[in-house]
């Protein structure tokens, strides 16, 4: 190559942060109505997506639509229990219906509970197994048939899936563990067959709606556990996520990625 042909750093640097694009797409994000959900949807947008919004209070799905909107894209509003695999696939036959295509799922709903294990009940626990794990799995099986080659579908865990936090936390811990063998299973089935990257999002200690309940104090007590010294801001996941869920990661399929200012590490 004639050395005025080759790319110059700034052009390599340019083709890179392209990568991060995702105009004239459709993303999925389950969660939206609140918290991280927003977030992620709001960097989605911000990439050039337009988006399918679920949850399971549609009055605050319709405070995210306004945001999108407000960013120059399209959003799509849609009530969903992703407990349920009918309203799973209701959502699905929604946005092909709306956008003609999905090619991102953010698998973000989920619920807690800080229940000492001996007091737990078999309700409380399986209402926590069916959304933060069956859930990502329903919403998945009904989306991926509307997903072609380069479609990315990213499964929002949780730090408590490889470490402890000195709260009861069974359930949830037990889920978002459960989708690190989801992630892995479902990405060999189909990133060969059909084209469909499948990874998983490992948030550490970030502000939400979920920590506003754990005891007053309690995230402060575990920033010394943390090597940056602080918990984690929303954009700071977002920009993880839109990693995931973008070419700029075509070549990673399977994996988690750990978002956590260090805790793991300690």
């Amino acid at each position: 190559m004639c050395k005025p042909c080759m790319p110059t750093i700034k052009d390599m640097v340019l083709n890179a942060l392209d990568r991060f694009r995702l105009d004239g797409r459709v993303a999925i994000v389950t969660g939206a109505s609140s918290g991280l959900g927003v977030a992620f949807a709001e960097a989605l947008a911000d990439a050039g997506a337009d988006l399918v919004l679920a949850a399971r209070r549609v009055d605050r799905l319709e405070e995210t639509r306004e945001r999108i909107e407000q960013r120059g894209r399209r959003a799509l509003v849609v009530g969903t229990d992703v407990a349920d695999p009918e309203s799973c696939h209701a959502l699905a036959a929604a946005a092909t219906e709306e956008f003609g295509r999905i090619d991102v799922l953010v698998n973000n709903a989920g619920i807690g509970t800080a229940v000492p294990a001996t007091r737990e009940t078999p309700d409380e626990f399986r209402r926590v197994i069916d959304v933060n794990l069956n859930g990502c799995y329903w919403m998945a099986q009904a989306c991926v048939g509307g997903m072609g080659p380069g479609a990315s579908i990213v499964n929002v865990s949780s730090v408590l899936a490889l470490v402890t936090a000195a709260l009861p936390q069974a359930a949830y811990a037990a889920s978002k563990a459960g989708l690190l063998g989801l992630t892995r299973d479902l990405a060999q089935q189909w990133t060969g067959r059909k084209g469909v990257r499948v990874n998983a999002l490992l948030p550490g200690f970030f502000p939400s709606e979920m920590t506003e309940q754990y005891p007053e104090g309690y995230l402060e007590s575990k920033e010394s556990r943390l090597c940056v010294g602080r918990a984690g801001e929303p954009e700071e996941l977002a920009s993880a996520l839109l990693f995931l869920a973008s070419d700029a990661s075509s070549y990673i399929t399977g994996q988690t990625l750990v978002v956590d200012g260090g805790l793991t590490i300690t």
